[in-house]
């Protein structure tokens, strides 16, 4: 099983009742381990939790804080790309050159990086 297979697994679990817009995502840890989660809205809407973050979170729980390549899916047109917040959460854990593969569920793709999602990111650099 790939990334967006895993990716697209977990999207199916997803708790979207509001948008009814399902995403899914899975990370591979620096170790090889998989991580996945799905987004998880709230009627306090927008207060929910995206599949990105989901995966994150599952990746810290388990000890692991470096991800080597994500994947996103999405029931969209054309591949989604993870939300602003999303991003940074993701430059947190990952190095800029880090795969980034977002997908339809009809099986369009596209692979960029975290650098192409999140020029000029803030770092802890910054805060030297």
């Amino acid at each position: 099983m790939d990334l967006i297979d895993h990716a697209r697994a977990v999207r199916e679990n997803a708790h979207a009742p509001y948008s009814k817009f399902k995403v899914g995502a899975a990370i591979k840890a620096a170790s090889g381990n998989i991580y996945t989660g799905c987004n998880v809205e709230n009627v306090a809407y927008p207060e929910g939790t995206c599949a990105e973050a989901g995966a994150i979170a599952a990746m810290c729980a388990a000890g692991e804080y470096e991800i080597a390549e994500i994947a996103v899916i999405a029931g969209s047109p054309t591949p989604i790309p993870p939300c602003g917040g999303c991003r940074q959460k993701i430059a947190e854990f990952a190095n800029a050159a880090v795969p980034v593969t977002l997908a339809t569920t009809q099986g369009e793709s596209s692979v960029t990086s975290v650098a192409a999602l999140l020029p000029g990111a803030f770092d802890a650099s910054h805060m030297a």
